[in-house]
């Protein structure tokens, strides 16, 4: 999470200086102003997070200040600063949305449990927000790429043309390109591109197994890679060194048991490194792009039978293949291609669930009822690690009227479950069993029956602090760009959580912190 600026607003130079002291001292950037027109100039900048404001300014009230802010720049925090004669000030900043409120004198201590707060909490609010944002661009794409690739006349390499835009744009990509595989030489050779110099057909092709399009292929797993220059998969010189970039998102094109090539994007705007949320919304596009470039089967199509068969036609031209569903599955391959396209909306209404909400302790439970409507599953749990069992204690669960519950807590190390804990690898599969990591005791909701299972890593700052799980009515429900999706929606519902208690559980250490100070203050 990427560290904001504080805004210092106070007409006296010896507090701005004071706190700005405190915070540089705890590593925290600040900017500083002295009257109400500057701050307002100040905090238009995206980079500052926080404001510090004393009601006394010069040029007009603080309130009015803050009303304007309001206006202005919504997301921000604001932190009011009073003397004790100003109460009913206070007050009304509070009622109109301030964040919290410091007494002068000030109190180091407090000072930096109400920034760190404000801070923590803009940076939760703004990723929430970016990520709803992307998911409505990712919906968006994903609903042109269809409605282009079934337009009558539209050729191969429009939607390939279509579907490097779509990423682009959606991961805020400079670069990108779709790769497909040339099985007779074994190489990946680059159909389509956005940001480079060199046209499709020039640029080099890449064995399987080499590089990181290469490797993508090869393992057929999508790749994420912050840094080339420290990651281990990549450590010789000549490998890091033979990239213009450093960070790379790279996901396969996978149809049925055969990958057809791989989705690339580099040199994400603004020099940041792609994430596991970036990484999540190429899958999902990746996994639309291998439904439409599907190759014809080796062998000759069987002949038809007698009754008629479901099919699902995608118009594309000769190069794509009638998604014809085999005999046998033809409604769980139709839900299964259905749920893939309408992952971005589902991860949208998680994340109105989420905002709509207003009591923290009924977040999660909002985030799950639309995936176990859209899954038809029962139930659907997350489940966070305990640290003083060491298990996995289940957290939230939406069952839809308690036709099944699933187990309250989970060994850490066990099954497939544990395996996402520890990996991080979603587990999408029709029929887990087969799986030679399978547990019954623990990969089955608590009436122990075996069936679907779609199983994610919840992740705070990087790192896994639990799993989802549902239990689909149907093979077609454990799909794996769903699930991708979901996880980075599920990972932000949960981080919203974990904020809120961290503020509940702070408030005794503000109130202390508050005594400590008055009862200082007293005894000078």
């Amino acid at each position: 999470m990427p560290q904001h600026r504080v805004l210092i607003v106070d007409d006296e130079r010896f507090f701005r200086e004071a706190i700005g002291d405190v915070l540089s001292e705890a590593g925290l950037s600040h900017v500083t102003a002295a009257t109400g027109a500057d701050a307002l100039e100040l905090a238009a900048d995206p980079e500052v997070g926080v404001v510090i404001l004393d009601l006394e300014l010069p040029d007009m009230h603080g309130l009015e200040v803050f009303r304007q802010l309001k206006v202005r720049a919504p997301q921000l925090r604001v932190v009011i600063l009073s003397a004790s004669t100003q109460e009913e000030h206070v007050l009304e900043a509070l009622r109109l949305g301030a964040f919290d409120y410091l007494a002068k004198p000030l109190h180091e201590e407090e000072l930096l449990l109400s920034v760190r707060r404000a801070l923590d909490t803009f940076g939760l609010a703004n990723g929430w927000l970016r990520l709803k944002s992307r998911v409505d661009r990712l919906q968006g794409a994903l609903a042109e790429l269809w409605v282009q690739a079934k337009t009558e006349g539209t050729s191969p390499d429009d939607v390939r043309a279509l579907a490097v835009r779509a990423a682009a744009e959606v991961l805020g990509a400079a670069r990108t390109s779709l790769m497909l595989l040339d099985e007779n030489s074994a190489e990946l050779r680059v159909v389509a591109a956005v940001g480079n110099k060199v046209a499709p057909q020039e640029m080099d092709a890449v064995p399987v197994g080499h590089g990181v399009a290469g490797l993508a292929q090869a393992r057929g797993e999508a790749l994420l890679v912050a840094d080339i220059a420290s990651d281990e998969r990549f450590a010789s010189r000549e490998a890091a060194g033979s990239y213009g970039s450093t960070s790379f998102a790279v996901a396969p094109l996978i149809a049925g048991a055969r990958t057809l090539g791989v989705l690339c994007a580099t040199e994400r705007s603004g020099g940041d490194a792609f994430d596991a949320e970036d990484l999540a919304l190429l899958r999902i596009i990746a996994g639309q792009v291998a439904h439409m470039l599907q190759a014809p089967p080796a062998l000759p199509a069987p002949e038809p039978a007698p009754e008629p068969e479901l099919e699902v036609e995608v118009e594309l031209g000769s190069d794509f293949e009638d998604l014809t569903q085999p005999a046998g599955e033809p409604q769980e391959r139709a839900a299964a291609n259905d749920l893939s396209v309408r992952g971005a909306e589902l991860a949208r209404e998680v994340c109105e669930a989420v905002t709509t909400e207003v009591e923290p302790a009924r977040i999660l439970e909002a985030a799950l009822k639309p995936i176990a409507a859209a899954l038809t599953a029962a139930p659907v749990a997350i489940f966070l690690r305990d640290p003083e069992s060491g298990e996995l204690a289940r957290e939230a669960e939406y069952d839809d009227g308690g036709r099944r519950a699933d187990r309250a807590r989970l060994p850490l190390a066990r099954g497939l479950t544990g395996s996402v804990f520890a990996t991080g690898q979603l587990v999408a599969t029709g029929d887990p069993a087969r799986d030679p990591r399978f547990d019954a005791a623990v990969d089955t909701p608590e009436d122990g029956a075996a069936g679907p299972l779609l199983c994610g890593a919840l992740r705070f700052r990087g790192k896994p602090i639990g799993v989802f799980r549902a239990f689909p009515a149907n093979a077609a429900g454990a799909s794996p760009e769903l699930g991708e999706l979901l996880c980075a929606a599920l990972s932000a519902a949960v981080r919203n959580v974990l904020l809120y208690r961290s503020l509940v559980e702070t408030i005794e250490e503000v109130a202390e912190a508050r005594r400590t100070a008055r009862e200082a203050a007293k005894a000078q």
